[in-house]
């Protein structure tokens, strides 16, 4: 696989953080407490529906296998790509921008809902999630060079770490910590702008907010069509 040029690499790693903070703060609010983004999330919201409030329970049963079977289906796709010498980049960021703009249209038509268990909810929060699960195979097989832009528990301990590290070393740290601290931090910034963004879309324009992600995703893709015209 062919390294992405530092500034593509750069824009793509904070774009595609600033969505998966952005679209998981919107389903949550909207969706009933579902997480589109983090299996871990749903699973311990499945954990408090068993102990007490069993509303969207249904949902979250299903996001797990929904989640899996797409991670699958995406991975299976890029290796068949692969095994061909094809490029796989403009193919996952377009898939998953399409799926975000179907999320937001099942969203838009599925509220108001009274209940998380109304089907039309329930199809809306698993479009969702398989439109982030996309996104976290890529960022798993396909940019591998980028820090994690879904689960920032890592890159928020990796900065801990990198911060001892640094102090250690009196600010004369060596290439490798200063490459790691530039690789993880524009990523939990990123992912922190989109949760605040994401709400703050919630109150102006509700499930139309959404489009954002979507022209965010879609213009990742572009930028790497681009780039592989230029190759």
């Amino acid at each position: 696989m062919t390294p992405l040029p530092t500034r593509l690499a750069g824009v793509t790693g904070v774009g595609m953080a600033f969505v998966g903070g952005y679209v998981d703060v919107i389903g949550f609010v909207l969706l009933f407490g579902l997480f589109v983004a983090h299996a871990t999330g749903n699973i311990v919201m499945l954990g408090v529906g068993l102990a007490g409030d069993a509303g969207g329970l249904a949902a979250k049963l299903l996001a797990l296998p929904v989640f899996i079977g797409a991670v699958a289906a995406t991975y299976a796709l890029i290796r068949w790509r692969n095994a061909r010498g094809q490029p796989c980049e403009v193919l996952v960021l377009a898939l998953q921008a399409v799926l975000l703009l179907v999320f937001m249209l099942l969203t838009v038509l599925a509220l108001p809902a009274a209940s998380a268990d109304a089907p039309p909810v329930m199809l809306a929060g698993l479009t969702g999630v398989a439109a982030m699960a996309v996104q976290n195979v890529g960022a798993r097989v396909v940019f591998t060079q980028l820090a994690p832009t879904t689960m920032m528990t890592g890159n928020v301990t990796q900065m801990a770490i990198d911060i001892v590290d640094l102090a250690i070393a009196r600010g004369r740290p060596d290439e490798a910590l200063k490459a790691r601290i530039r690789k993880t931090w524009p990523p939990v910034a990123a992912f922190a702008l989109g949760a605040m963004g994401g709400a703050i879309g919630v109150l102006v324009a509700g499930a139309w907010s959404l489009a954002l992600g979507v022209v965010v995703v879609a213009v990742l893709a572009i930028l790497h069509a681009l780039r592989g015209e230029r190759s």
